[in-house]
């Protein structure tokens, strides 16, 4: 029997899953679970640390992140479906009193 790898997608709205698993490198697909019951497999694009994020979706530059129905960040490049989240791609929203100034300066 093969060791399925998973990662767990929380609420509908999420664009991210969590990884569940040690050892998942660049290429290798792992499971991603929802609530309902849906299982889809996604090939991973780089090495992925346990409880760590991936993109269940293509994400474009700019987008929100969301994990567990709220928004985490904004996507700092394009992320495609399957890639690594992290501080390489995603950047906070939380606590930034410089969106608000950026806002109102374009």
């Amino acid at each position: 029997m093969e060791d399925v790898k998973i990662a767990l997608k929380v609420n509908d709205k999420d664009n991210v899953a969590t990884i569940f698993a040690n050892g998942i490198k660049d290429g290798m697909v792992v499971e991603v679970r929802d609530k309902k019951g849906n299982r889809e497999p996604v090939t991973v694009i780089g090495d992925v640390p346990y409880g760590h994020k991936i993109a269940v979706t293509d994400i474009r530059k700019g987008e929100e992140i969301t994990k567990y129905g709220e928004e985490i960040g904004m996507a700092s490049a394009d992320i495609k479906k399957g890639e690594y989240v992290h501080v390489h791609n995603l950047e906070s929203m939380r606590g930034r009193g410089d969106w608000e100034t950026e806002a109102e300066t374009v």
